[in-house]
């Protein structure tokens, strides 16, 4: 009985994401100084229609940064609706050869849908392989990104590429791999960091000093 007991809660905690509502909807009550998992639910009879909205997905994100790229995500941040629905969506616009650089979503799996243009996309696998899966998606080509797996999107077209992406999370997080590592606050030890990389510590100064500009500016 104990072993069958164990093999439930294991397989609960394997199939656990966002916690599951257990009513309708519970509406994200920013306003309350209670820390839960979340948000605490509003007061359902002060929900309405505008809780479950959000407008401008339809306007282009400003691409013109280093990068090439912007994400407009929609999350319960800004929908207060989506919590414990454990969805979110995103749109991303990429410039001609811009690129949503190395990252990972810690709580979410990703659905990508190329909406106009050409994206070369992938994701590495864990260790020991750290393989490369990729591939080169045009409009209405759809691909997927597994929970916590460091993945890219490239423009590597000359024209503008816009696509959507839905989220297995009301609140995926995102960890891109670049700031997390060279522009931690406070910095990561150069020396700790140099021989992560094999690199000379000149080289990883000269990394965490752009990274500080480019976050204090």
């Amino acid at each position: 009985m104990l072993i069958v007991v164990l093999l439930a809660m294991a397989s609960s905690v394997v199939l656990a994401s966002d916690p599951s509502p257990l009513q309708d909807f519970c509406v994200a009550d920013k306003a309350s100084p209670v820390l839960v998992n979340g948000f605490v639910c509003k007061n359902p009879m002060d929900v309405n229609a505008e809780d479950f909205f959000f407008s401008g997905l339809n306007k282009p994100g400003n691409t013109d940064n280093r990068l090439g790229s912007n994400v407009t995500a929609v999350n319960v941040n800004k929908i207060a609706g989506l919590n414990t629905l454990g969805i979110s969506l995103a749109r991303i616009d990429f410039a001609p050869y811009g690129l949503n650089p190395p990252h990972t979503h810690p709580r979410a799996t990703e659905v990508l849908t190329v909406i106009e243009g050409t994206l070369l996309v992938g994701f590495v696998t864990s260790n020991p392989k750290n393989r490369l899966i990729f591939k080169v998606l045009n409009a209405g080509d759809v691909f997927v990104f597994p929970e916590g797996l460091i993945h890219f999107q490239f423009n590597r077209g000359h024209k503008n590429a816009v696509a959507i992406a839905g989220l297995s999370s009301q609140n995926p997080g995102v960890i891109t791999v670049a700031n997390a590592v060279f522009g931690s606050n406070p910095k990561i030890d150069d020396g700790i960091v140099a021989k992560a990389f094999q690199v000379d510590k000149k080289v990883i100064d000269y990394l965490q000093s752009q990274f500080w500009m480019d976050n204090n500016n």
